[in-house]
């Protein structure tokens, strides 16, 4: 799927996340519902760092575009050294090793551990990176006719406020984490589900999407999982704009008004 469809998948998730947290009596705050649709928005574009031509390549200029050369040369190299007969030889490395519940897991663990430890600073630079990628994603548009600095300012702006409000008392820095020093643990759990939201996406594309990886399938370690072929589409197809969109979207506010408490 393209980087919108991505993004509002990915705030869906999350939002359904929260509206089943409320079902469970463990609602989120809302300043956590709203944050983690965010993040989870973002996170959702974070597996095309191996594609230098994706929404996330622009995000972040230089630095992103020439991260994205680096991640592309080492997925590629986890699949030449770990594929098996069956698995077909390629000249890249998209669609492999960030497209894995491997490499979700390490980026939610990376980032819960950059805001335990990291102190505010740390929850601020998880949060900056996460709301330009959440504002690359859902408003796209606008962020191509947009300076990359006025991005920059608006995910600075956000962080800064997000983290703000969540630091007040009951406002769920410390929501399903509790115990001291845990306050945003919980930060890894968006960016995990945003993660894998985006492998599901693209397994429903043509080439599906090796997400159970290392696990072997058959002669294959990077089965490309997916629905029948019958029942893929391209990227950017029709079925994703008519069709996909308009369910996430709709998705996603029965998920906000679940999660608010408005269902229930």
């Amino acid at each position: 799927m393209m980087g919108p469809a991505h993004s509002l998948s990915g705030a869906a998730a999350w939002l359904g996340v929260g509206a089943a947290a409320s079902a469970l009596d463990r609602p989120m705050p809302w300043p956590v519902l709203l944050a983690g649709a965010l993040i989870c928005a973002g996170a959702a574009l974070a597996p095309d760092l191996d594609h230098k031509a994706a929404t996330i390549s622009r995000a972040f200029g230089p630095i992103s575009r020439n991260l994205c050369e680096i991640i592309d040369k080492l997925s590629y190299a986890a699949y030449k050294s770990t594929r098996k007969p069956g698995d077909p030889r390629r000249s890249g490395g998209h669609r492999t090793l960030t497209h894995t519940w491997v490499w979700a897991v390490m980026c939610g663990a990376g980032a819960a551990g950059i805001c335990v430890f990291g102190g505010r600073w740390g929850v601020l630079a998880v949060l900056f990176v996460h709301m330009v990628l959440a504002i690359e994603g859902l408003l796209w548009k606008a962020a191509r006719m947009s300076s990359d600095i006025l991005v920059w300012l608006l995910g600075v702006c956000s962080a800064w406020m997000i983290a703000d409000i969540l630091d007040k008392p009951g406002n769920g820095s410390d929501w399903l984490f509790a115990e001291p020093g845990q306050q945003y643990l919980w930060v890894g759990l968006p960016i995990v589900l945003g993660a894998l939201v985006h492998c599901i996406g693209d397994a429903l594309t043509v080439s599906g999407c090796p997400v159970l990886w290392p696990i072997p399938i058959g002669r294959k370690r990077w089965y490309p999982i997916g629905p029948p072929k019958g029942m893929r589409f391209r990227a950017g197809s029709w079925v994703e704009i008519k069709v996909l969109t308009p369910v996430f979207m709709v998705l996603g506010g029965i998920g906000a008004l679940g999660g608010l408490g408005f269902l229930g």
